[in-house]
């Protein structure tokens, strides 16, 4: 883990307009309300630049320069939209001159951007490659800027629905938004040849737009939906990076910190009060998939473009992404059971078919499976919160609970499997919205 440095945003005293400066928000604001003195433009770019000189310098002197060069340095955040209250050429010289900046602190550091809202950001994207390829940079007159990496946001779009005589009322979620942002952005890249083999960020990958804001869409925060739903996207933006030979870098989610709130308080984190969420087990359980991707198939999952064109609305998507690490000689296989709707379903039923493993374990009668799960009942802080009455002020003791709770939890203890031929078969049952991890390990 890394930090990704969003260089953002402007100082009241460097504010061409900084009155208001500071703003005041709820949960049920509208969102509009923050866009105050801070995205205005600078008064100057020469002390803008300067001010990002010192910050990389002092991060430098403090941390080193070989850690400081590991890190992603990116040029503010949406430009495209509020957060810029500029003109599009104007958000190209604050990049120049950042970026310039950056870079007399610190020669080799890693600088990126544009980090627009919506994919592309309709021509943003576009407009900013031309400029960073042979545009006329503002910092130093010369042509084209620095570009290690480029990143956009990708959003999905959930909503709640009303109750009918046939179906209560639920919150239902649109996996699809998120895709076709990604799918348009790696369709514009990959039209610039100069640029195809460029990594790529998707800097913020997230089920709704608004991280503070609360309301019956984004009811999905504190439960199984939303690491379901996390496993259904990064999942799908890997096939979209090779549908579109991307070099996908890496993909975040953005969830903020929120001090002295009550628990499970419907914000978009990944813990509360320092009791981690569901959502924080899907990272734990994407970080044991390790090593290079293997080719996994699921009879009940959609197809990438029946999911890019409809979402998850019909059928459930039982789906499936699977690394094999020849230096640990480790398998991990993730399997989801994942619908938009939050509404009660079947489970499905899984049977899990492994072969090829005789080229890797020869001679290799019995392997060691832990099986990994966030469920009702597993990795699943939420619901033993609701267990307890959902307590405002826990104990000492149903705090360590809730802690326990919240990490990744095995469904069974680690046990032995068979292998026949280079073969394992591993049949469980995967409730709606839970996830599993199997990890087999040779003998």
């Amino acid at each position: 883990v890394k930090p990704y440095a969003q260089i953002g945003f402007t100082p009241k005293a460097l504010a061409t307009d900084p009155e208001p400066y500071t703003f005041l928000f709820n949960a049920t604001n509208t969102y509009n309300v923050i866009f105050t003195g801070w995205s205005h433009v600078p008064t100057s770019w020469q002390k803008w630049g300067e001010l990002v000189y010192q910050w990389v310098k002092h991060e430098v002197e403090l941390r080193g320069k070989a850690e400081v060069d590991s890190w992603y340095w990116e040029v503010w955040n949406e430009p495209n939209i509020g957060y810029w209250n500029g003109t599009e050429q104007q958000y190209f010289t604050l990049y120049d001159y950042a970026v310039a900046n950056v870079r007399r602190a610190l020669p080799t550091a890693r600088v990126g951007g544009p980090e627009v809202a919506g994919g592309p950001g309709g021509d943003w994207l576009g407009l900013f490659l031309d400029h960073t390829i042979n545009g006329t940079n503002n910092a130093t007159g010369g042509e084209g800027a620095p570009l290690d990496f480029i990143s956009f946001h990708a959003k999905g779009s959930p909503r709640y629905v009303n109750a009918t005589d046939s179906e209560p009322g639920h919150l239902q979620m649109n996996v699809s938004a998120s895709l076709q942002n990604v799918r348009d952005a790696f369709t514009l890249i990959s039209s610039y040849p100069s640029q195809k083999d460029k990594p790529v960020v998707i800097g913020e990958d997230d089920p709704d737009g608004c991280a503070a804001c609360v309301s019956d869409a984004y009811g999905y925060r504190n439960g199984l939906i939303y690491p379901s739903y996390t496993a259904v996207a990064f999942s799908r933006d890997l096939d979209l990076a090779m549908r579109y030979n991307i070099n996908l870098e890496g993909t975040l989610t953005w969830a903020f910190e929120f001090q002295n709130t009550s628990y499970y308080d419907g914000f978009r984190v990944l813990a509360t009060n320092q009791i981690d969420k569901p959502i924080m087990n899907v990272f734990r359980m994407f970080g044991k998939l390790t090593g290079e991707r293997l080719l996994a198939n699921s009879t009940g999952q959609l197809t990438l473009d029946a999911v890019l064109a409809d979402s998850v609305r019909g059928e459930p998507d039982v789906g499936v992404l699977a690394a094999f690490n020849q230096t640990e000689n480790k398998l991990a296989v993730m399997v989801w059971n994942y619908h938009d709707d939050a509404l009660p379903k079947l489970d499905a039923q899984i049977t899990l078919d492994v072969s090829g493993l005789g080229s890797h374990w020869q001679g290799c009668e019995s392997a060691n499976l832990t099986h990994y799960r966030i469920g009702p009942t597993h990795s699943n802080s939420y619901t033993r919160w609701l267990a307890m009455g959902s307590p405002q002020n826990p104990s000492t003791a149903q705090t360590a609970e809730l802690k326990a709770a919240g990490m990744l939890q095995t469904l069974e203890n680690p046990r032995n499997v068979r292998v026949e031929g280079g073969k394992v078969e591993v049949g469980f049952a995967l409730p709606i919205h839970a996830i599993s991890l199997l990890v087999l390990e040779e003998e």
